[in-house]
C-alpha cells in the first residue's frame, strides 16, 4: 500500500508533502482497523521512511536538509503510531463489545430454557447440558449443597474436582484458571451461597460467569419454592378431602345405624308389638341395611379408582340394554317419577363394560330423583356425534349454578343447598366420571337454575379409544 501511494503520487507533478502525509495517515488508519496493532505499526515505519525519501528534500536521501522536516516527520511517526494504537483499541472495544453481547444472547436463552423444568430434579439435571448447548463449553458441573450432590454434562469430568467445588462453595469467589481454561463460580443468592458452577473449556468473561452462578441460584430457588407451595397445597386440599370424607361419611353412617338401632331396641324391649309391626322393623332394618352396605361399596370403589385399580371388561354392547338395566335397578326410587327414553333403533353398539356404564346410568338417575320434585319427568336420551355417543339424563329439578358446575365432580363436593337436605357421600358423581374416562370417555353437565340438570357422558365408538390406545 505505502509502494501504491508513492508511485502514484510521484506521478502527479507538483505534490504536496502535506497531502502525502495525511494520505500515508489514512492508509495507515485502514490497516490497523483490519490488521492490528504491529503491522499498522511496522508500516508507520515504512511510511515514515518512504515520506522521507520521496516527499522531503533532499529527495532520493534519508537525509533531511531542513531543520524543520525533522519536526514535521517525527510528528508524522509519531501521529501515525498513535493513531494505530487508538485504532487498535477501538477494534479492540468493539470486539470486547460484540463478545459481550453475544454472552449476553446466550445467557437471555439460557434463562428461557430454565423456566420450562417442571421439579427440582429436572432442573438440575438439565442445567448442566443447557450450559454445555448454549455457551458450547466443553464440560460443566454444578454442585448443591442442600442435596449434596454434582450433577454433569459434557465430555470429560476429570477437569472439574467435586472437591474444588464445594470449595469454591465455601470460599464464594470466583476462579479462573487460564492455563488449563477452567473456571468455578459460586451459585448464590445475594450473600448466601447455595451451590457451586464448574466449567471447563470456557471463553467467558468474568462478569458473565459471575450473572450465570446468579442465574442458576435464582432459579433453583424459584422452582423450589413453586414446588414447596404445590406440597403445602396439596397438603391443604387432602386435610380438605379428610375433613369434608368424615363430615360426609359420619353424617351418612350415622342414619342407617340410627335407624337399625331404633328397630332393633323397638324389637327388644317391647314384645307386645303386632306381627305386622314387626315385619316393619324387619324391613327397616333391611333397607337401612342394604343403604350402609351401598355406603361402604361406594368408599372402596372410590379407593380403588384413586389406586388406578379400576378393571373393565370391554365389548361392544347396546347402550339401549345398559339403560333399561339401569332403570330397573331404579325402580324403587322412580315410583313417583315418569321416565322418557329417547334412543333411536339404529345406534351402534358401543365398547364399553356394560356392568359399569349400568352404575353410571343408575347413578345419574338416582341423582335426577334426588333433586328434582315428585312427578316430573326424567329424560334419558343417546346420539352419535362424531366419534363418540352422547348419553345424557336430564331432570327438571332446581338446576346448578355455573359456580357448583366446575365442582360438582369432585370427591366428596356437594351442593351448599342440598347439603344437608338430600342424603349423599359427594362420591357418586365422581365414580361415574372416573369410570367414563377409563373408557376412554368423558362428562359434563349443563344446568340453568330453576329450569333443571342434564347430565352426559360421551363413549367412543372405536376400541381402541375406549380402551385408551
Amino acid at each position: 500500500m505505502v509502494v501504491a501511494i508513492v508511485l502514484v503520487f510521484r506521478r502527479v507533478p507538483p505534490v504536496n508533502a502535506t497531502s502525502v502525509a495525511f494520505i500515508f495517515l489514512l492508509a495507515i488508519l485502514y490497516v490497523s482497523a483490519f490488521w492490528g496493532l504491529s503491522v499498522s505499526i511496522f508500516m508507520s515505519l515504512l511510511a515514515t521512511l518512504s515520506f522521507n525519501h520521496y516527499f522531503l528534500p533532499a529527495l532520493g536521501t534519508l537525509t533531511i536538509g531542513n531543520p524543520q522536516n525533522w519536526v514535521a516527520l517525527c510528528a508524522f511517526l509519531v501521529t501515525a503510531i498513535t493513531a494505530s494504537r487508538l485504532s487498535e483499541q477501538a477494534r479492540r472495544r468493539a470486539r470486547d463489545a460484540n463478545r459481550r453481547r453475544r454472552e449476553l444472547e446466550r445467557l437471555y436463552a439460557f434463562t428461557q430454557q430454565l423456566l420450562v423444568a417442571g421439579s427440582v430434579v429436572e432442573l438440575l439435571n438439565v442445567i448442566p447440558r443447557h450450559i454445555v448447548e448454549s455457551f458450547e463449553v466443553q464440560d460443566a458441573a454444578l454442585y448443591l449443597a442442600s442435596r449434596d450432590a454434582v450433577y454433569r454434562s459434557g465430555s470429560d469430568f476429570r477437569e472439574l474436582d467435586e472437591d474444588q467445588l464445594k470449595s469454591i462453595m465455601a470460599r464464594g469467589e470466583t476462579v479462573v484458571d487460564v492455563e488449563r481454561h477452567v473456571c468455578y463460580v459460586p451459585v448464590r443468592m445475594g450473600v448466601r451461597s447455595v451451590g457451586s458452577l464448574g466449567l471447563a473449556g470456557v471463553a467467558l468473561g468474568r462478569e458473565t460467569l459471575e450473572a450465570l452462578g446468579t442465574v442458576i441460584a435464582i432459579a433453583v430457588e424459584r422452582i423450589s419454592a413453586i414446588e414447596a407451595l404445590g406440597k403445602a397445597e396439596a397438603a391443604r386440599q387432602e386435610e380438605r378431602l379428610r375433613s369434608a370424607l368424615l363430615d360426609s361419611v359420619t353424617h351418612e353412617l350415622r342414619t342407617p345405624l340410627t335407624a337399625i338401632k331404633a328397630s332393633v331396641t323397638s324389637l327388644l324391649t317391647q314384645s307386645e308389638l303386632s306381627e305386622a309391626q314387626r315385619q316393619e322393623l324387619f324391613s327397616v332394618i333391611n333397607e337401612e341395611s342394604d343403604h350402609l352396605n351401598h355406603l361402604i361399596e361406594e368408599a372402596i370403589e372410590m379407593a380403588r379408582l384413586d389406586a388406578g385399580e379400576i378393571e373393565l371388561e370391554i365389548q361392544p354392547h347396546p347402550i339401549r340394554e345398559a339403560v333399561e338395566a339401569a332403570i330397573g335397578d331404579s325402580k324403587n326410587a322412580l315410583a313417583n317419577h315418569s321416565v322418557e327414553i329417547r334412543l333411536p333403533e339404529n345406534l351402534p353398539p358401543v365398547p364399553m363394560d356394560p356392568v359399569r356404564i349400568r352404575e353410571v346410568l343408575a347413578q345419574l338417575i338416582d341423582n335426577a330423583v334426588k333433586y328434582s320434585p315428585p312427578g316430573s319427568p326424567i329424560v334419558i336420551c343417546s346420539e352419535v356425534s362424531g366419534r363418540f355417543l352422547v348419553t345424557s339424563v336430564a331432570d327438571r329439578g332446581t338446576g346448578i349454578d355455573s359456580f357448583e358446575q366446575a365442582l360438582i365432580f369432585d370427591k366428596f363436593y356437594r351442593g351448599r343447598e342440598h347439603r344437608y337436605r338430600v342424603q349423599g357421600t359427594g362420591m357418586g358423581l365422581a365414580i361415574c366420571k372416573a369410570i367414563v374416562e377409563a373408557h376412554g370417555g368423558s362428562m359434563g353437565v349443563t344446568s340453568q337454575v330453576g329450569s333443571g340438570s342434564v347430565f352426559y357422558f360421551n363413549l367412543p365408538l372405536s376400541t381402541e379409544r375406549a380402551r385408551g390406545l
